[in-house]
């Protein structure tokens, strides 16, 4: 299958998903991660229509955003693990960061400001027992969303999560579901949801999710890393 195949496809069991689940495919925004693709493949993604774009590292969102100026209606999606020391390059990269788990972290790209540009961020939520697993643990949540809240150039826009390998996606983010609806009592317009990947989407879409991150599924095999 070609790219634009691909993609096709891809954007037709995602409306299927949502029909299913009563949903208006139109409510959904579909990211394409391109992460160890080349800055080539996402100028084609951009000639096929697709205008938002996520990245799992620094170095590379970096990169490519320095490389795709030209190209300036593309969003860019940070939604890897984010080191504090990196917070002012993943932020002058980035629109949205969907990877906050920690209160320094925000203070990070919060300092990192260098005009008055807003910064969507999302929280990222643990839906593991693993504490070493990204994502704030739940108990945490409402006093991270708190504290984002309070910096003045961070707009807090939802939550991110990741389905554990070893559960079910369904009862996973059934879990989130409940957690974006507690964090929508701290931060009533905080109403995205960034979950579902290629394997599970559809379960994502089930319960609520907003975002999608869908990687090789539509770039295909990812380029072998020397």
């Amino acid at each position: 299958m070609t790219l634009a195949e691909r993609l096709s496809a891809i954007d037709e069991a995602i409306a299927d998903a949502a029909r299913r689940a009563g949903r208006d495919p139109a409510e959904l925004t579909r990211i394409v991660v391109t992460k160890f693709h080349p800055a080539s493949l996402v100028r084609e993604l951009h000639g096929l229509g697709v205008r938002d774009v996520g990245e799992n590292r620094q170095q590379e969102i970096t990169a490519k955003t320095g490389e795709l100026q030209d190209l300036d209606d593309l969003r860019w999606h940070f939604i890897g693990q984010a080191q504090t020391k990196k917070a002012a390059a993943i932020r002058r990269a980035a629109h949205t960061v969907h990877s906050v788990d920690r209160e320094r972290l925000a203070d990070a790209l919060e300092r990192a400001a260098e005009d008055d540009r807003a910064l969507d961020v999302l929280i990222q939520v643990n839906l593991t027992d693993d504490p070493s697993r990204g994502g704030v643990n739940p108990d945490g949540l409402e006093a991270l969303a708190e504290h984002v809240q309070s910096l003045s150039t961070l707009t807090l826009r939802g939550l991110m999560a990741v389905a554990p390998l070893d559960e079910e996606p369904a009862s996973a983010f059934a879990r989130l579901h409940g957690y974006a609806a507690r964090l929508r009592a701290v931060a009533p317009d905080a109403s995205w949801i960034s979950a579902g990947m290629t394997a599970d989407f559809a379960e994502a879409i089930a319960a609520g999710a907003t975002h999608l991150r869908i990687g090789s599924a539509i770039t295909g095999p990812r380029p072998a890393q020397g």
